[in-house]
């Protein structure tokens, strides 16, 4: 126990979550922040539709991370130079947003927000890399587990922090406190020590670009890997994209989804990051996956068992604790797997593919979800949910089997 402890307060661990948390900060600046900030400005609702293609920088990530793993920046070192730099354009461009005018220049505001999701997408790729080549094996579930928390920290500051300063003071002096917040990443780049660069690093462009692509596929699992990677959390991605007009469609109130969902939900995710975290220090990664993958499935049923009872809060309560602690430790191994995978010669480039990847269940599986529940059922629907991730379960058997101890170096050997 001395020993875990003695992890958990470790340097690594603390840069996990505060690089996590200026991580997470940024990403509902451009989204939930700023829709809130045009409504009240009368800014048309197509335009506020539009302004979702902002994000589009969070999916094509892997496009420029070459870069960052080929070249290094004559101060700081590869990762925490690029970082710094990085950090210090955000700041920058998140005051911009909040001196923008969405009433008389909306285009302008869209540009400073996509500016934004770039620079934010670009400390993304930097961060896992840091993260990656900063902690050891072993400790690469609980440093997700802490990354994980600390970005939900920062992603409640900027969204639920915000909308309640908004009350008070006005949205640009918001946004301008939110780049001040940004201070907590630089000082955590510029305090903390840049990762031994075991590998090396490439030494020219080909090396750069196509080099950890030809790394990746030529390992026999490799197409079945990226298969788990998009069928993992699918059904948890699926039932959760429906949850608030479920909770509403069955009596719930506003007060009470916030109350249960906002407050206990939140608290439950952060004890299951770091309890799963906690978990994979004792057991490996692909054990791991197999436990917090069956409670996921389980999780859903919940909901299909509140579809069942109906509107009662204590049946509320306990389902969304549950979901919200097996999510939170399906996530954290979910991210330290996608950790172990990569090539440390070439960790931006990986790690941003394989996370671009991930968040395509977010976007293409959630889209047909109001259709299936309105002509399935609520009960029938987070059934479909839960036997819809069964298929990526039984991918573990391919490339992580319960047995086998050592995942992280089968797949970080040479191909």
């Amino acid at each position: 126990m001395p020993s875990i402890l003695r992890q958990i307060l470790s340097r690594r661990m603390l840069v996990s979550l505060l690089m996590g948390f200026s991580c997470g900060l940024p990403l509902l600046l451009t989204i939930s922040l700023l829709q809130a900030w045009m409504k009240d400005e009368g800014v048309d609702l197509t335009v506020i539709g539009m302004m979702s293609l902002v994000g589009l920088p969070y999916t094509v990530k892997f496009l420029w991370a070459p870069a960052l793993d080929r070249f290094t920046l004559p101060f700081l070192g590869r990762r925490r130079g690029w970082l710094i730099v990085a950090q210090i354009f955000l700041a920058v461009s998140i005051a911009w947003l909040g001196l923008s005018n969405p009433a008389k220049a909306p285009w302008m505001m869209a540009f400073a927000a996509f500016m934004t999701a770039f620079f934010s997408a670009s400390q993304d790729i930097v961060v896992d890399a840091y993260r990656r080549e900063d902690l050891r094996d072993e400790e690469l579930g609980l440093g997700s587990s802490f990354y994980v928390n600390g970005y939900r920290l920062g992603m409640l500051l900027a969204s639920g922090g915000g909308l309640i300063m908004s009350d008070h003071i006005p949205f640009s002096m918001v946004y301008l406190l939110m780049a001040g917040c940004m201070a907590v990443g630089a000082a955590t780049t510029l305090l903390t020590t840049e990762p031994e660069a075991a590998m090396g690093k490439p030494g020219n462009w080909r090396e750069a670009v196509i080099d950890p692509f030809l790394d990746y596929f030529q390992r026999k699992e490799a197409l079945w890997i990226l298969a788990f990677i998009l069928l993992y959390k699918i059904g948890d991605t699926m039932a959760s994209s429906m949850t608030t007009p479920f909770y509403l469609d069955i009596g719930f109130t506003k007060t009470e989804i916030g109350a249960v969902v906002k407050l206990f939900g939140f608290w439950a995710t952060i004890i299951g990051g770091i309890a799963g975290g906690v978990i994979m220090l004792r057991l490996n990664i692909n054990r791991s996956l197999w436990i917090f993958g069956v409670l996921q499935g389980i999780s859903t049923l919940g909901f299909a068992v509140l579809a069942w009872i109906g509107h009662n809060v204590v049946a509320l309560a306990t389902v969304i604790v549950f979901e919200n602690l097996s999510g939170g430790m399906g996530t954290a191994a979910y991210t330290a797997f996608m950790a172990s995978l990569t090539n440390k010669k070439f960790t931006a480039t990986q790690y941003a593919l394989l996370s671009s990847l991930m968040g395509v269940p977010r976007v293409m599986a959630s889209a047909p979800t109001g259709f299936l529940a309105k002509y399935l059922g609520w009960w029938e629907f987070f059934v479909a949910c839960a036997l819809i991730a069964v298929p990526g379960m039984l991918l573990l058997v391919k490339f992580a089997p319960w047995e086998e101890k050592e995942m992280l170096t089968k797949h970080n050997m040479d191909p």
